[in-house]
């Protein structure tokens, strides 16, 4: 059963993308982050116990990053996520188109969202640090706050998206 956010999220193909697309998608997200760290906060490339801890782990939880991908999937529905199909002429798919879309967006804003260190931070907390604690449980609200605060859009779980500025007057 797929469950609607807002009334017009409707798109489908769309949402099955999202779902079909996660794995890849967070495994791009934890990599490309422990990259940017060490390029960015060690560009000597000194080697000390937390960079060895970064540099080792390899398997992190994907679960922990569900509210992160849910909510920016859902945010991407609510922006760019139209209900009306449109012509392909390039012989391609609506699956296929949503698939590079939906891929595109998420990479790109990845590396936009690095530039931010509070959000490096939380998913190196996630992925690497504290796996399956009470700290990576807070790193992941500091993620859905962060994207919270990026689009001035709150998604809850049951009552939709709502924009944070006109919830403030």
């Amino acid at each position: 059963m797929v469950r609607r956010i807002f009334p017009s999220d409707k798109n489908y193909i769309l949402q099955e993308v999202q779902t079909s697309q996660r794995d890849t998608l967070l495994k791009f997200l934890v990599r490309f982050v422990k990259r940017y760290y060490l390029q960015n906060n060690n560009p000597l490339g000194l080697i000390d116990d937390t960079i060895l801890e970064i540099q080792r782990e390899k398997a992190f939880s994907m679960k922990a990053f569900d509210g992160f991908y849910y909510n920016l999937s859902a945010i991407y529905r609510f922006k760019y996520g139209e209900v009306q199909l449109e012509f392909l002429f390039d012989g391609s798919s609506h699956y296929e188109k949503y698939v590079k879309d939906w891929s595109d967006f998420f990479k790109q804003h990845v590396k936009t969202f690095c530039l931010n260190r509070f959000f490096v931070r939380a998913v190196l907390d996630l992925a690497v640090f504290h796996n399956q604690d009470r700290v990576a449980y807070l790193a992941g609200d500091r993620l859905k706050y962060f994207l919270s605060q990026y689009y001035a859009l709150k998604v809850y779980k049951y009552k939709g998206i709502t924009d944070i500025n006109s919830q403030a007057s």
